[in-house]
């Protein structure tokens, strides 16, 4: 029991090292991705925290399995390195027992995947889904930051305030950039108008109406480069705001509870079905395939063996990916998914395993039966 409980807490810590640096990184990425959209006026900066929670499930589902594999990987070979291992092969610790053990905190880390996959992963992206639907339905000055330009509508609008009130409907100093519709013209496909003014306010009417109120300023209209421009001053001027359209996407395959996708005769709820079922698996198989890689010789140092393993293991998710993109695409039968890439990957792990112990008892036949001849 001693034994046992070293090399479970040696996995564990090493393993939850690794989930945690992978797990930054990770969320770093994604994070300056969100950021670059909310400097953009696409999101509420104030909703940027919310939805990096509600990706932590979905992220660690990914890193789970590559942690343990690393986490096992750099473990175990710095007790080989350091000859611990060796010591306990002496008093009697084989490589299949190492296995039977190190598959007890494998076996803790699959339910944990098995229990993310299942439940918490989907709930997660449907509120994320959930928190893109409210921000589309949010107007450009929902989510206006005073002092930067903000281009919006794929770059046909380009909006600037320099103060803006805290009921975020009174504005100083505005300044709007817009191209102009002209697909009925296409020598004018660039004519552009420009408002500014020195205040503005938004009013939203009883049915939902949203008009955008300039005081004191000019309109601008006419083509870059062309002298042809129209000057209008103006007192008031008002501008209806587009009211955003809303598409509400039910029945995603990623937000769909496991129970709804079990039963499903459509074959992509099939699909993402034994996508879910593949984490916890992937858990229990790559530790057939750590533990014996982790052997290492003292003299070779234990990152000897690391890449090929990292190569293995990104050549056992992306077989993972292409079938399921198989299945989605209906070039691979359902009844046949994504068990068989499983099933080579296992059975990898089991060579590995045991063709050491094959090779050595052979060595001792062939020199037992030199010996008999000599």
């Amino acid at each position: 029991m001693i034994v046992f409980r070293y090399l479970s807490r040696e996995v564990l810590l090493t393993f939850s090292a690794v989930s945690a640096v992978l797990l930054v990184i990770i969320m770093s990425g994604r994070f300056i991705k969100y950021l670059a959209q909310a400097a953009q006026g696409m999101l509420d900066p104030g909703v940027l925290l919310l939805i990096m929670g509600y990706r932590i499930p979905g992220f660690l589902q990914l890193i789970l399995p590559l942690g343990l594999f690393l986490g096992i990987l750099l473990a175990y070979g710095r007790l080989y390195l350091e000859s611990e291992m060796t010591v306990l092969t002496a008093t009697g610790m084989s490589e299949q027992r190492l296995l039977s053990y190190t598959l007890v905190p494998a076996l803790f880390v699959a339910l944990v995947c098995a229990w993310l996959s299942f439940s918490i992963a989907p709930q997660g992206v449907q509120n994320v889904a959930r928190i893109f639907t409210e921000q589309d339905a949010l107007t450009e000055f929902d989510t206006l930051v005073p002092g930067r330009f903000q281009s919006l509508r794929g770059g046909s609008r380009v909006t600037y305030t320099q103060e803006l009130s805290s009921g975020r409907d009174e504005l100083r100093n505005v300044f709007i950039s817009e191209k102009r519709d002209t697909r009925q013209n296409s020598e004018a496909d660039e004519a552009i108008t420009v408002l500014v003014a020195k205040t503005g306010r938004q009013e939203i009417q009883e049915d939902g109406s949203r008009y955008l109120i300039l005081y004191d300023g000019y309109r601008y209209d006419g083509t870059p480069g062309e002298a042809d421009y129209r000057v209008v001053r103006y007192d008031t001027y008002g501008v209806l705001l587009p009211k955003p359209v809303v598409e509400v996407k039910m029945g995603e395959r990623e937000t769909m509870a496991t129970a709804d996708l079990i039963g499903n005769p459509d074959v992509r709820m099939q699909s993402e079905l034994q996508w879910r079922l593949s984490f916890p698996i992937l858990v229990l198989v790559v530790t057939f395939i750590a533990v014996p890689l982790s052997r290492v010789n003292p003299r070779q140092g234990r990152f000897l063996k690391l890449l090929p393993a990292i190569l293995l293991y990104m050549a056992y998710l992306a077989l993972l990916v292409a079938a399921r993109s198989a299945l989605d695409k209906g070039t691979l039968p359902i009844a046949v998914g994504l068990w068989p890439v499983h099933g080579v990957f296992l059975l990898i792990g089991l060579m590995l395993m045991y063709w050491q112990p094959l090779s050595l008892y052979r060595a001792r036949l062939r020199a037992q039966q030199e010996a008999r001849h000599a």
